[in-house]
């Protein structure tokens, strides 16, 4: 009988699929244009739609029921967690290579700065499921810290915000206030967020003088310092509206201008904006532009965003109905002893001027128990001038997602 070899070689294929940002931006966009609309319509306002997306998104990995169905409608969020996360890992993952990206031009000094950080601060001891805090460790890259809340609520609250502060070269300082933080606190989901950058082309500073701004749509006029260029940049014609984007230093990250044809115009245009007009003003083409825009800077103090969703329909997940709080992925909802969100805690910074901008952001949500080419240049640039309330963005600029959003009433 003669012996027979055989050789059987087996290779294994699995399914492999590009997961795009744009479910993440998409979602990090709408919100950031549904908490704008509900915001105080008189003076400036500054937000990061990126950080407030990323440290609900961690808590909705840990949502069940009719609170995960209710954060999914509010928020935006697909039904599938895994979907979600994996587009915020490839979000965070464009957004690190822009900073490698920049680092190839010019000096270090001058190469965009970008820190993004997530962590869990949760109470020892806690019965936190396993599946949830593997689920924000992949996806977000946020460990668990130990804390003892129910012991020291108030050494708690500092070493948190130490750590905030730290995480934002200390332009974020004491983003938890007093009280936000009780014994009752069992987990602190944050995201902190840092970015520094050049223009790509600065603006002359011989060329910044004093010139009118139309402060609430021209009820006073006062005089600004206004900085001034003229070159090509991407230009966006929308209704009502005109819109120009100014590139940071390496191209990935833009600052969005968006002024309304009329003084008045605002409240209008405000209302009109979408996801998809930003990715827009984000693919325009290139038109030679003359530009005034003034210089400013925004420091308000913590905003606490909990009135806000629930007005815009996040209820239950602050446990109203009491009883109705239901993250059970998070954490066993038991009888008397549950999680549910007390608060969403958010501070942003944000300067800009002839060199570029400097900004940071962090949001702190607290759970507690409860009961073109081809295109011809003009004979004439196109000329803007943001004399008026503007709305401003930071966005990415392959995915259109806005790390930072707002408005400017008196730059001042």
């Amino acid at each position: 009988m003669k012996t027979l070899i055989a050789a059987l070689s087996l290779v294994a294929v699995s399914e492999c699929l590009a997961v795009s940002p744009e479910t993440a931006a998409m979602a990090v966009n709408q919100l950031g244009l549904d908490l704008h609309r509900q915001m105080p319509k008189r003076g400036n306002l500054c937000l990061s739609p990126y950080s407030i997306q990323s440290a609900l998104a961690m808590t909705y990995l840990g949502a069940s029921g009719v609170t995960q169905e209710e954060m999914m409608r509010v928020l935006h969020f697909p039904a599938d967690k895994e979907k979600l996360g994996k587009s915020f890992a490839a979000l965070n993952q464009s957004l690190n290579k822009a900073q490698q990206t920049s680092a190839r031009y010019d000096a270090p000094a001058k190469a965009l700065q970008l820190h993004v950080a997530n962590r869990l601060f949760g109470q020892l001891g806690y019965e936190f499921r396993k599946p949830f805090l593997s689920g924000v460790q992949d996806h977000f890259s946020a460990p668990l810290r130990p804390m003892n809340f129910r012991k020291d609520p108030g050494n708690a609250r500092a070493e948190i915000n130490g750590w905030v502060a730290e995480q934002t070269r200390d332009r974020i300082r004491d983003l938890i206030p007093r009280a936000g933080v009780t014994n009752a606190t069992r987990l602190v989901l944050v995201n902190a967020l840092y970015f520094k950058a050049a223009w790509s082309a600065e603006f002359a500073l011989e060329a910044t003088h004093p010139k009118p701004f139309y402060i609430n749509g021209g009820n006073e006029v006062v005089n600004v310092p206004t900085m001034n260029n003229y070159k090509y940049m991407s230009y966006h014609r929308g209704r009502g509206f005109q819109a120009v984007t100014l590139p940071y230093i390496g191209d990935e990250l833009h600052f969005l201008l968006i002024v309304p044809d009329s003084l008045n115009g605002f409240a209008s245009v405000e209302q009109t904006l979408t996801p998809k007009i930003l990715l827009a003003c984000a693919n325009a083409r290139e038109r030679p532009v003359i530009l005034h825009l003034p210089k400013f800077k925004i420091t308000p103090p913590t905003v606490p965003l909990g009135k806000v969703l629930q007005t815009m329909g996040l209820t239950t997940a602050f446990d109203k109905p009491r009883g109705s709080a239901d993250f059970d992925a998070m954490a066993p909802k038991k009888p008397g002893d549950y999680l549910c969100i007390s608060e969403v805690f958010h501070k942003t910074f944000l300067e800009l001027d002839e060199k570029g901008t400097e900004a940071a952001a962090a949001t702190a949500v607290a759970e507690d128990t409860g009961g073109g080419g081809g295109y011809q240049e003009p004979e004439k640039p196109i000329e803007i001038k943001a004399d008026r309330p503007f709305i401003f963005a930071i966005q990415h600029a392959a995915s259109g997602a806005c790390l930072f959003l707002g408005r400017v009433n008196d730059p001042r």
